[in-house]
């Protein structure tokens, strides 16, 4: 039946483009409905940066051990993505993406009420396991929903919830929990997945359903090849020099640019203007390979990384720079994941929870490095050389690779 403009495939349960609309740059409707699930568990994980200080308070517990609910969350994203992958793999994907969703919404009500501070840390595991396995089974049937050659466009949509918590609801968090507290920041997020939850019963394509034939042991297999953990690697690390500064953004602007803090979330929104861009412009152009494009950004993103350095001391040179690294990152780190997603197509259930892994290793291990740095330093702008040197040792890695095989072609080719 035609709605919006859309087609249903009886047999792929995908949307293609009604005659009227032949041209036009159509997707799914039921792909937005992902992103915004993806917006609300993007903002809840990144959220707990602005309300590490109202937590210590009301909990009576350090600041240290508040702090610590950002890593117990990137650590079960890391872990639960793969696991629940392989547990849900034969699930139909409607039950699969309500159930994450549900468990979700839960524990977040469970963490808005409890005044124990280890009930709270339980929730943040949880919740992560059901955003890693939300995520990554909303991969795989965002793929599944589109052809093959708009596979990067499909991923970029659902990405795009995770820059735009960047732009809007790490902002709002940060605003809500100081006007509120930070319990109004955990109800808010438990709402605003609602109505996507609702959609997903009611537009979730009931025929996406989980394979009988699916083969965990061979799609291991898959994931464990060589081009894929490549693959895996450099997402990771490119996106480690992503986070690397964004995790410090706030403190270089009050402490080295010294803004005031009001101006903090103006600035983590003007990296998530970038981002979005990047992202958006990314899921237009990639095609799960090395293109020239790709390349060109790739060796430019250290030398972006540098600049930003450099230009920390100044609000306007500050800004720009945060815009710019903010799409170039982002950008890159999309394209990147849609070429894991590339590589591992013949692990259809477990290729989306890699590419999780490897975007949230990078997410961990980069504020990890950044923090020894600036520890050692006692300059934040370290945080920003990390994400230089992690940058630039991607472009060498790709540099050193795409020179290996050049020169093993000459040689089969001799």
């Amino acid at each position: 039946m035609a709605r919006h403009g859309v087609v249903r495939h009886p047999a792929r349960g995908c949307s293609c483009p009604h005659p009227l609309f032949a041209g036009v740059d159509l997707l799914p409707v039921f792909l937005y409905v992902l992103a915004l699930a993806v917006f609300a568990q993007g903002t809840s994980e990144f959220m707990l940066s602005g309300l590490v200080p109202g937590i210590a308070r009301d909990l009576s517990v350090s600041v240290g051990a508040a702090a610590s609910l950002t890593s117990a969350y990137a650590i079960g994203m890391i872990v639960g993505a793969p696991v629940m992958a392989a547990l849900s793999a034969r699930w139909p994907r409607r039950r699969a993406l309500a159930a994450f969703l549900t468990a979700f919404v839960v524990v977040h009500v469970i963490g808005a009420v409890t005044t124990d501070f280890a009930v709270l840390f339980g929730t943040r595991i949880v919740a992560a396991i059901a955003n890693a396995g939300f995520l990554a089974v909303a991969m795989s049937v965002a793929t599944a929903l589109v052809p093959t050659a708009r596979h990067a466009r499909a991923t970029a949509v659902l990405l795009s919830g995770v820059t735009l918590s960047c732009v809007a609801g790490v902002p709002a968090g940060a605003l809500l929990g100081e006007w509120s507290g930070w319990r109004s920041a955990f109800w808010a997020v438990a709402a605003l997945c609602l109505p996507a939850l609702a959609l997903v019963f009611r537009q979730a394509p009931a025929d996406a359903a989980g394979r009988e034939d699916v083969s965990i042991r061979r799609e291991v297999r898959v994931v464990a090849s060589r081009p894929v953990q490549w693959a895996m690697v450099l997402a990771a690390v490119v996106n480690g020099a992503t986070f690397a500064t964004f995790a410090y953004l706030a403190v270089i602007a009050t402490d080295i640019t010294h803004l005031p803090d009001a101006a903090v979330p103006a600035l983590l929104a003007a990296f998530g203007v970038g981002a979005f861009v990047g992202v958006t412009t990314a899921g237009r152009r990639a095609d799960g390979g090395f293109g020239r494009g790709l390349l060109l950004a790739l060796f430019t993103l250290p030398v972006g990384w540098a600049l930003l350095a450099l230009a920390s001391p100044y609000t306007a040179p500050l800004f720009v720079a945060t815009i710019l690294q903010g799409g170039l990152s982002f950008g890159i780190g999309s394209t990147l994941v849609t070429r894991v997603m590339h590589t591992a197509a013949q692990a259809p259930s477990l290729g989306g929870s890699f590419a999780t892994v490897a975007l949230n290793t990078g997410a961990f291990l980069g504020p990890l490095a950044a923090g020894v740095v600036t520890e050692t330093t006692g300059d934040y702008r370290g945080a920003v050389w990390v994400s230089a040197a992690l940058a630039a040792t991607a472009v060498g890695a790709v540099a050193a690779s795409r020179a290996w095989g050049a020169r093993a072609g000459v040689e089969e080719a001799g």
